[in-house]
């Protein structure tokens, strides 16, 4: 991950934290992470986790898409990593209420990712491309093999792991009742756009 996208994806959770009246404690409180882990994120200064930028998301009733720096078909997209899973947004599109982020993702053999729920009616579908997948509910996951694909509610916990010891390579795409608010952030001068920080 370079510096100049944990720089902006800090922008954007210190920008939105603020938008929503929230203090650093609270966001912090509610999202069940450190204050200092809050504090680096907006700073630019602490790489953001997957698990970290999902618990943010959440409390703030949004989909991860808007915490993170807009994809740039000219660039190689930023890859986000979680426990077990690495992640890296290539589109979000609004579709009849409905909108959609798509991640491609890798699962690292012998770790188990747990994520906690998302908001009301998020689904999530995962199609594997090479590797075997134990994913969704935590209490009933399901195995998803190469050439396969698998749908789960995402408003529980679940999670992501390895059937067979073999990285999973896979596309993820997260569903969300509604459009995503329209948030407008200012350029960023440190991403070599004009305007303000």
């Amino acid at each position: 991950m370079t510096e100049l996208f944990a720089v902006e994806v800090g922008r954007r959770v210190r920008r939105l934290r603020r938008l929503y009246g929230l203090s650093l404690s609270e966001l912090a409180q509610r999202a069940s992470i450190g204050k200092a882990t809050l504090s680096g994120l907006e700073t630019g200064t602490r790489n953001p986790t997957l698990e970290t930028l999902y618990a943010i998301s959440t409390q703030l009733n949004l989909p991860l898409t808007v915490l993170l720096a807009d994809p740039d078909p000219a660039e190689r997209p930023e890859e986000i990593h979680g426990t077990a899973v690495s992640a890296t947004l290539l589109e979000t599109f609004t579709d009849q209420e409905v909108t959609s982020e798509l991640y491609r993702i890798r699962i690292r053999p012998g770790i188990t990712q747990v994520s906690p729920p998302h908001q009301s009616g998020v689904t999530e579908h995962l199609t594997v491309f090479a590797g075997s997948a134990r994913v969704g509910p935590a209490t009933k996951p399901i195995v998803v093999p190469a050439g396969s694909h698998a749908h789960w509610p995402a408003d529980i916990p679940h999670i992501y792991t390895t059937d067979n010891g073999v990285e999973v390579h896979a596309s993820l795409t997260i569903r969300h009742r509604g459009p995503v608010p329209a948030v407008t952030f200012p350029p960023s001068v440190a991403l070599g756009r004009q305007g303000a920080s």
